[in-house]
Parts: structure tokens; C-alpha cells; sequence
């Protein structure tokens, strides 16, 4: 090789580089701003609780209206999930990504702007549903801009997003509460939020690697569509591989019950820590706890996946599953109505630290090594979309099960539905060890 063919190769190589920092920049600021567009009702929930107690409404039924509102958002987002996000596999994860990020911004608006609980919900299932697409969005294009053997780091880094835009939004509305404004104002800052980000992404966001001139990113060998490199040629064969799968079977009862225990502590974080005796204020600011250690968590499993391989990915999620149900077991000793201490917090921190890591491979790096370039957009939303139908029960029957019977009674039933996960991650590791013996 001459010394100008090298330095060619070495210019294409910083090129691309630079070109995938960007890629990942503008998907984790976009996928960021959506979670702006979800922390926000779950912050206001307080506020509006209290609105509504001035319109009569008695406090057990305005958190229920509440929680009702909260399950038709995520049976909206798990629907789009399951009927909307292979659409990406046909016209490009770009397209998806940017119908999600607007959709946040305009509904989140015209939450702000509504009045009525028909109006509520109106806006937050419009939100939710094309906010679906998002996810699958940047997955296929995180497909065509990374190679396999670095799909759980990049994965890893793009889902510290949602928990740092979760993160920072209760922290920042913690703020304007504390400032004196608004369940309004928490909505329209976060919609201003979401249309920086629409913005950025509409300007300078590209498909594909290959649409600036590099090679083809090279899809994991062992994923169900290896076979060709061709679009699928029908919904019959973009979901037949996947369904006979036992291993994505087992990914989607993972993301079931993992996401029932994620979306309770997404929702009812802030009005759990207010009942325990903190402030508004307060609570909104120290609910950040669960993204904040989650974002750690997603580092260390992801970069820790690559360097184990396949088998690593399902043995860590039997270890977190294992220890979440534990963690879950101890919060329900705790009880509402005792004074506000550090304790709960520390152990809503080990649950996000403990179960957020391993979630993450469920619609991401797993959505990879199953769908490949061909159907990464159809397998994350099929996982995603099975595991927010468990979402659902986050909303209002966690709201009836703490009215009737306390949050002590709800996180035993999550240490359960914890445990049960961390059988089928068992079962999902002998799988996959199977696999590597029979591809050795």
C-alpha cells in the first residue's frame, strides 16, 4: 500500500468517525427531548391532582383519572409499537425518528393548551402514539451507521438518552415548581425542548453511512435475516423468522414484565415520594434517581455485553432481575405516611441500577442481533410494543391496587412479576448458549 493510499484510508476512516459522533449526537439529543414529552405528566401529576380537587373531584379519584389517562398513553405507544414501527424497515428509520420527535412536540403543546380530561387524554394518546415510532426510528438507523461488534455500546450510549432526558426534565421542572409555575408551564417548556430537537435533526440527520459515501455497515452474521441483504419482500417474511424464534419469544416476555416495573416507577415516582412526605418540589427532583442510576447502569451493561458476547447479554439479565426482586422486596417495608428519609431513595436506586442496565438490551441490542439490517426496526418494535401491552398495567391499576391496598402491596407484586423475569433470562441463556455451540 502507498504512503497516499494509506493516508486516503485514514482520512475515509476519521470521516466516518466523525460522521457517527454526529449521527449518535443528534439521535441522543432527539431521543432525550422525547422523554421531556413523557416526564412531564408524571412531574404535574401533584399539581393536577390538585387542580382537579379544586374542581370537586376527590383525591383517590383524580390519581385514578390520572392513571387512566397514563394506561391509554402506553396501550397507544405499545400499539404503535407493534402495527407502526416496521413501517421503518420500508422507508427508513430517518422518517420514523422524525414523526416521533415532532409528534411530541406538537402534542405536548396542545396538552398544555387543553383544559379537560377528554382534552388531557386526547393529547397524551396522540403523544404516546406517534412518539412510538421514535425508538425504531434510531435503531434502523443505528443499523445502517454501526457495525455488529459495537452494537452495545453504540446501543448502550443512545439509551443513557431516555434517561438522561428523564432525568434532567424532573430535575429541571423541580426547579420551575419550586419557581412557582405551573402544571402548564411544565408542559410548554418541555414541547420548546422537543422542537430544538426536531430542528436539529431534520437539518442534519442522514439515513445511512452509505449516504455520505462509506462502506455498508456490517450487520451481526448470526441475525434471523442473514441469509440477504435485500428489504424484506412481504410482512409474511419480515415477521415469520422472528416469531419462530424461541430466544425473541423469550426477549418479548422479558420486555413485558420488565417494562410493567420500569413504567411504575416512571409514573408514580413523584406522587409515591410526595405520599411518603416530601415536598412537590422535592419529589419531582428526587425522582430523577431512577433514570440518573439507570444511565450508569446502561454504560457498564452495555460496554460489559460487547466484551462477554451474546451469552453475556442474558446472563446479566438474570442477575439483575434476581437482584431487582430482591430490592423490590425491601421497598415494601417501607411505609407512606412515615417521615420522608433517604432510605426508599437509595433503594429506588438500586432497583433503577439493577433492572435499567439489562432493559436496554431488550428493544435494542437483542432488536439488533435478531433483525439485523433487514428487520431492526420490526423486531425492536415488536419487543418494545409486547412490553409496554405490560405497561399498560402501570397506569391505572397501579393506581387502584396503592388506593386499595398501599404501595407496600404493589412493589411485592413487582418483586413477583421480577422474579418470574429473571427465570425466563435463565431460560433465554441456555438458548443462546446452545447457539454458540452449534455456530462454533
Amino acid at each position: 500500500m502507498t504512503a497516499a493510499n494509506a493516508k486516503a484510508l485514514a482520512a475515509t476512516g476519521s470521516s466516518l468517525r466523525l460522521a457517527q459522533f454526529r449521527t449518535i449526537a443528534l439521535l441522543f439529543v432527539g431521543y432525550a427531548a422525547c422523554y421531556y414529552c413523557r416526564a412531564d405528566l408524571s412531574v404535574a401529576t401533584p399539581l393536577l391532582v390538585e387542580e382537579l380537587g379544586r374542581r370537586g373531584v376527590g383525591h383517590a379519584e383524580a390519581v385514578v383519572h390520572i392513571g387512566t389517562i397514563t394506561s391509554l398513553g402506553v396501550f397507544a405507544y405499545a400499539i404503535g409499537k407493534l402495527f407502526l414501527t416496521g413501517l421503518g424497515d420500508y422507508w427508513g428509520g430517518r422518517r420514523n425518528f422524525l414523526i416521533g420527535v415532532g409528534g411530541a412536540t406538537l402534542f405536548t403543546l396542545m396538552f398544555a393548551a387543553s383544559g379537560t380530561l377528554p382534552l388531557f387524554t386526547l393529547a397524551w394518546v396522540a403523544n404516546r402514539l406517534t412518539q412510538s415510532v421514535g425508538w425504531a426510528g434510531l435503531i434502523k438507523v443505528s443499523s445502517k451507521w454501526f457495525d455488529f461488534s459495537s452494537y452495545g455500546t453504540v446501543v448502550g450510549i443512545l439509551s443513557i438518552s431516555y434517561l438522561v432526558g428523564d432525568a434532567l426534565a424532573r430535575q429541571q421542572m423541580g426547579m420551575l415548581i419550586e419557581s412557582g409555575y405551573g402544571w402548564r408551564g411544565l408542559f410548554v417548556f418541555a414541547g420548546l425542548i422537543a422542537g430544538m430537537a426536531l430542528l436539529a435533526n431534520l437539518l442534519f440527520l442522514r439515513e445511512s453511512r452509505a449516504d455520505e459515501g462509506h462502506p455498508e455497515a456490517k450487520p451481526n452474521p448470526l441475525n434471523l435475516f442473514a441469509a440477504t441483504e435485500a428489504a424484506p419482500a412481504s410482512i409474511t417474511a419480515l415477521l415469520v423468522p422472528l416469531f419462530r424464534s424461541r430466544a425473541f419469544m423469550l426477549v418479548c416476555l422479558l420486555s413485558f414484565a420488565c417494562t410493567i416495573i420500569r413504567e411504575t416507577f416512571n409514573t408514580w415516582n413523584p406522587n409515591y415520594l410526595h405520599d411518603l412526605g416530601f415536598s412537590m418540589s422535592r419529589s419531582a427532583t428526587l425522582s430523577a434517581i431512577f433514570p440518573a442510576v439507570g444511565a450508569v447502569s446502561v454504560l457498564v451493561a452495555g460496554w460489559v455485553s460487547d466484551k462477554l458476547g451474546l451469552g453475556g447479554r442474558s446472563l446479566l439479565m438474570f442477575t439483575g432481575l434476581a437482584a431487582t426482586a430482591a430490592a423490590l422486596t425491601a421497598l415494601s417495608f417501607v411505609h407512606p405516611g412515615s417521615s420522608a428519609t433517604a432510605l426508599p431513595v437509595l433503594i429506588i436506586g438500586v432497583v433503577a441500577f439493577c433492572l435499567l442496565g439489562p432493559y436496554s438490551y431488550l428493544g435494542g441490542a437483542f432488536a439488533l442481533d435478531f433483525g439485523g439490517k433487514q428487520a431492526s426496526a420490526a423486531s425492536s418494535g415488536i419487543i418494545d410494543g409486547i412490553g409496554y401491552l405490560g405497561g399498560v398495567l402501570a397506569g391505572d391499576s397501579v393506581a387502584r391496587l396503592a388506593g386499595a391496598l398501599g404501595w407496600e402491596r404493589v412493589f411485592l407484586v413487582l418483586a413477583a412479576v421480577s422474579a418470574v423475569a429473571a427465570v425466563c433470562a435463565g431460560a433465554l441463556h441456555v438458548l443462546n448458549l446452545r447457539a454458540a455451540r452449534i455456530n462454533s
